[in-house]
């Protein structure tokens, strides 16, 4: 009897330390506030450095949204991992860290840099994440504190790897729109998807060839920017065209509302195979070989898209 009690513990314990990583993907503010005092939990403020200074959550700290992107040029860039490893490390990250991505919560686009930092953890390897639904803002609703006290920690020496299952290249991509046989999903608004309009930094509207279209904004209260709760994701998900039987790749212009239907997807729903294209259609429009795409508009309705670029960036 004695070999089994031990037999049988060995197995819980084995099983303790196999189990999944604890941490909800979502937390409400209240939630939140119950683990300030846990040394493990660390607050990430990823709005800009005004704001934060101006008022944050006691003992957050401060890395703003910039500093997670590329360039200018094409700002859904994955940084480079040195960049990434540098400033993980400042956050005293480690993998036992429990790190809660807080941005300013001002509406359905805004959650989209909390998923988008979130994604990079993820990406580095780190496993107890969660974001703040709803953000500052319904932090400030509920009531909850916020001191202006400047916060430091100590760095780590946590080595990140970057994790390619998370990830969709562009030549990735490539075979998969050849070949058909994944689901891409494109999660910007209609204008975008349908070709009335591009980003700023593309070459050249329209999307990946073979995509649906899923506006990142489905999975929100309505006028709000409280992600809705399981259940409600799993009825936006049956009304929208996602096939979980597949290999499903999640981009918009810059990897940032992608990063809200991958959060979705992978996150919320638990499908399994979901990858973020970051470069998106930025990278995808500027390739030198002319990609396929399809909703690409004429080249006179490209040349007045153009002329508003120009007329916005000259007379605002």
């Amino acid at each position: 009897m004695n070999h089994l009690n031990t037999l049988l513990l060995g197995l819980a314990l084995s099983a303790a330390a196999t189990a999944p990583f604890a941490a909800q993907p979502l937390m409400s503010p209240t939630e939140l506030q119950a683990k300030l005092s846990d040394a493990s939990v660390r607050v990430i403020d990823i709005r800009d450095a005004k704001s934060y200074a101006a008022n944050h959550i006691p003992g957050a700290i401060n890395a703003p949204y910039g500093a997670w992107r590329g360039p200018a040029n094409n700002p859904g860039e994955l940084p480079e991992l040195p960049k990434l490893s540098a400033l993980v490390q400042s956050l005293g990250l480690t993998p036992i860290t429990h790190a809660v991505v807080v941005s300013s919560g001002a509406d359905a686009t805004d959650f989209g840099a909390s998923a988008r930092v979130y994604w990079t953890l993820k990406v580095l390897g780190l496993k107890e994440l969660s974001v703040l639904n709803g953000g500052l803002k319904g932090w400030a609703l509920a009531g909850l504190p916020q001191n202006n006290q400047a916060v430091k920690v100590a760095a780590s020496n946590f080595q990140p790897q970057i994790d390619k299952s998370l990830v969709a290249t562009k030549e990735e991509l490539v075979a998969r729109v050849k070949s058909g046989d994944a689901a891409l999903i494109d999660a910007r608004p209609a204008e975008f998807f349908k070709g009335d309009t591009r980003h700023v930094a593309a070459s050249v509207p329209g999307t990946l060839q073979g995509a649906v279209n899923v506006e990142h904004d489905k999975w929100f209260a309505p006028g709000s920017s409280t992600f809705v709760n399981a259940d409600q994701a799993q009825k936006v998900a049956a009304a929208s065209p996602i096939d979980p039987a597949k290999e499903t790749v999640s981009f918009c212009n810059t990897g940032h509302w992608a990063a809200t239907n991958w959060f979705a997807m992978s996150e919320v729903l638990g499908q399994k195979n979901v990858k973020l294209y970051a470069g998106s259609m930025v990278e995808w429009s500027k390739d030198p070989n002319g990609l396929p795409m399809a909703n690409v508009p004429s080249r006179p309705k490209q040349l007045l898209i153009d002329a508003k670029f120009w007329a916005e960036k000259t007379f605002k």
